[in-house]
């Protein structure tokens, strides 16, 4: 098809075969098509369950769905017609906001740790709990061996957390320890935790501030208690244009949760 075009896709060089400039462009347009035409899909896939009364459900890694899960064997009696199809999704710190604005497209409901600005402004919540804030160190750290810790242990540490401005939880903990703390260095990660944040703390054998959850995220890190009372929320997100049926199940939820 290509030379009743007229177009030279490949040229040789002393190093071998690269693509020419129109073969360049060909290649990253069919790249952009073959992943839309994915995601169109996947996208058809999920408008087809949700004909058949299906609830989808994400999950992820630092999102799984065992929380809603374990609500849902609670509530499923007064939803008999429906199941539930769990759609996976990326932690990537670049891309979870889109993936927040597709609840009630891509899935009914997520459950995440969320006190996020940006987060909130995308979604409802209903919170479910709290999780209590610990320290991960990589295994081989001086700490890795302790069963508790004290603020005083992480004295000359470089402390890994989101930077300011997002979590009111988050930036809480940060003034507490820049004022009264200034011996813990702080490192800004990404504004939304992925794997990346997991993998530099095991590399650089700084500690992190994480969420108890998330302790076998990284079988590199162990993830230990500390003597505070730092705690965030978790609960259920869902599309701030939800249809009927998930409003049930939300207010379902709430009732279970928060009795009269």
């Amino acid at each position: 098809m290509f030379q009743k075009l007229d177009l030279k896709l490949t040229e040789r060089t002393s190093s071998g075969i690269r693509l020419t400039k129109a073969g360049a462009l060909i290649y990253q347009d069919a790249r952009f098509l073959i992943e839309y035409s994915r995601k169109s899909l996947a996208g058809a896939r999920a408008a087809l369950l949700a004909e058949d009364r299906t609830f989808c459900v994400g999950t992820s890694l630092l999102n799984p769905a065992k929380p809603f899960m374990d609500l849902w064997y609670r509530i499923n009696k007064d939803f008999p017609d429906y199941k539930l199809h769990l759609v996976p999704f990326e932690d990537d710190h670049n891309g979870i906001l889109s993936e927040i604005e597709k609840l009630g497209e891509k899935f009914d409901f997520l459950i995440g740790v969320c006190d996020s600005r940006a987060w909130l402004s995308r979604c409802c919540f209903l919170p479910l709990g709290t999780y209590r804030k610990m320290i991960a160190v990589p295994r081989e750290h001086r700490l890795a061996g302790r069963k508790r810790l004290k603020l005083k242990d992480l004295y000359g540490e470089t402390l890994m957390m989101v930077k300011r401005g997002d979590s009111g939880h988050n930036d809480f903990i940060r003034h507490e320890l820049e004022t009264h703390h200034p011996e813990i260095r702080i490192e800004d990660t990404p504004q939304f935790y992925d794997l990346s944040v997991f993998n530099r703390c095991a590399e650089t054998g700084n500690v992190l501030l994480t969420i108890e959850c998330w302790q076998d995220v990284h079988p590199g890190l162990a993830t230990i208690p500390v003597d505070w009372e730092y705690e965030i929320p978790y609960g259920l997100l869902y599309s701030l244009n939800a249809p009927e049926d998930v409003l049930r199940f939300v207010k379902a939820a709430e009732k279970l949760i928060r009795p009269e």
